[in-house]
């Protein structure tokens, strides 16, 4: 199985692409953790630019949770780190959106 040719163009499109989507979702990590964007919001109706981003680096940049308490709430939620935020089923969004109300 060969990978398909792309043109100069197509790469360089792609390209700007995966920077702008980098970017948004710095962008972002940097306002959930100054508080002018809300997780629960995220996790509840996810912009399309975050679904293939890991819930780990997700709520790892939510305010007073680091490694240890993240990885505590997957754990207790049974969501695995490398899962997406696109990716969660709805009990798992549920359940994590409880999780998340109670602490």
């Amino acid at each position: 199985m060969s990978v398909p040719d792309r043109s100069f163009d197509q790469r360089m499109s792609a390209l700007d692409q995966a920077n702008e989507i980098r970017t948004y979702r710095a962008n972002l990590k940097r306002d959930v953790k100054a508080g002018r964007a809300n997780i629960v919001d995220l996790l509840n109706d996810p912009p399309s630019k975050i679904e293939t981003m890991k819930i780990y680096d997700l709520l790892l940049s939510t305010p007073k949770m680091g490694r240890v308490k993240v990885n505590k709430l997957l754990r207790a939620c049974r969501i695995s780190p490398s899962k997406t935020v696109g990716g969660m089923s709805p009990r798992q969004r549920d359940e994590i959106l409880m999780e998340m109300r109670r602490r």
